[in-house]
């Protein structure tokens, strides 16, 4: 099983290239540190494996502040997390995240 990122700058309509990004499990009532990384060009981080086969929740953190301070904006949302659940253990997973300064939208895909 794997889960990837793929964030979008809403504000220039491209691929949000340089997005800090933190991936995290849930266990026992406490976020475990699982990886972190930075968005590429295409603005994705690519297949982070989990070692296990479990159905676990994950939350995936990224640093939206960072990234349009950068870009000259103040944000409403310094961090986006997103947090869902693994389903279905033999499928990759892909979050993809629409980020503005004021607003974020976040879509789970599903595939083989």
């Amino acid at each position: 099983m794997s889960i990837s990122v793929k964030a979008q700058d809403a504000v220039h309509g491209q691929p949000a290239a340089g997005v800090r990004v933190r991936l995290e499990r849930a266990a026992d009532g406490v976020w475990i540190p699982l990886a972190q990384a930075e968005t590429d060009r295409q603005g994705c981080v690519r297949d982070w494996y989990e070692p296990t086969s479990d159905r676990h929740t994950y939350r995936l953190t990224l640093n939206s502040d960072h990234y349009f301070t950068y870009l000259g904006f103040t944000t409403a949302y310094p961090e986006v997390a997103v947090t869902f659940r693994v389903l279905d253990e033999t499928r990759s997973h892909q979050v993809e995240v629409l980020l503005s300064p004021n607003s974020y939208t976040a879509y789970l895909a599903m595939r083989e």
